[in-house]
């Protein structure tokens, strides 16, 4: 989950410190399977995923890299996923886990957080400095190109549908990227609502959003409402956040939208069917 998130930064940081990475293969049914089997019922898809990833690099490195991430402010929480994890995989796994707190409303921030890293790692604070320099300028860089390409399609001749979701499940090959396949095959121009430089717009439709992820892509909405054809949530299934923030959002539309929910047992054919009708309806 929070490799989509952080990726560019964390293997920009890493291999300048010269650190040997693992990175656990794309999701499978494999590694879906083995996330079920550790997982509790009531846990999001992507909750489940994430658990089969870690269970997938057990005995395989040295370190598992899970930071807890509470908050970026006030008004600004992450899931209770989000803030849990470390504690869940540190109690499912006999693992040894790399971590770093962020949390903004006691002043814990990421270069804090990796300093203390640097101190397990055997590496001085000057490296990580230098270190965490040269990932935020990288990220930015890439961050930068990837926005101004979803900027740019968004003035594509094609129908245009701005797909809402966080990017773990959008770019997930076994959650997002059949969808995203599926909408490239019908001619439609994706618009992807992580990539915007702007996240405060979330207003339009509601001034008391709470958590921070919900708000980034609510935003996205706001920003491009006027250029779009339609709306496509993808969420997993049982998302708590989701399920309230976009049922939210939906009754205030004006725009043709779906709301699309993965979870374990969901077929392909079921989605393909949804998004070829929805795609006749704002054709």
């Amino acid at each position: 989950m929070y490799y989509y998130y952080f990726s560019d930064f964390w293997v920009n940081f890493f291999e300048y410190l010269k650190v040997d990475l693992i990175i656990s293969p794309h999701t499978n049914k494999t590694i879906m399977d083995l996330g079920i089997k550790y997982s509790q019922d009531e846990m999001c898809l992507s909750m489940k995923n994430f658990i089969g990833h870690v269970a997938y690099l057990d005995g395989k490195c040295d370190y598992i890299l899970i930071p807890r991430i509470d908050n970026y402010g006030i008004d600004s929480q992450t899931c209770t996923n989000f803030l849990a994890m470390y504690d869940i995989i540190n109690n499912l796994f006999n693992v040894r886990l790399l971590n770093y707190n962020i949390d903004y409303k006691n002043n814990k921030t990421i270069l804090k957080g990796l300093i203390k890293i640097g101190k397990v790692l055997g590496i001085s604070n000057h490296d990580i400095k230098n270190a965490y320099d040269y990932a935020v300028v990288k990220e930015s860089k890439i961050k930068k190109a990837r926005v101004l390409a979803n900027l740019r399609n968004l003035r594509s001749d094609k129908k245009k549908i701005l797909l809402v979701g966080h990017p773990y499940n959008i770019y997930d090959k076994l959650i997002g990227e059949p969808i995203v396949n599926m909408l490239k095959n019908l001619n439609i121009e994706i618009i992807y609502s992580d990539l915007f430089f702007t996240k405060d717009e979330y207003s339009k439709y509601s001034k008391g959003l709470y958590w921070k992820y919900g708000k980034d892509n609510i935003s996205s909405i706001a920003r491009c409402i006027d250029k779009i054809d339609g709306i496509i949530f993808l969420s997993s299934f049982p998302c708590g956040p989701d399920s309230l923030v976009n049922e939210l959002v939906m009754r205030k539309l004006n725009k043709p939208y779906i709301n699309i929910i993965v979870d374990d047992i969901e077929s392909s054919g079921g989605i393909e069917t949804r998004l070829e009708s929805f795609v006749d309806i704002v054709s």
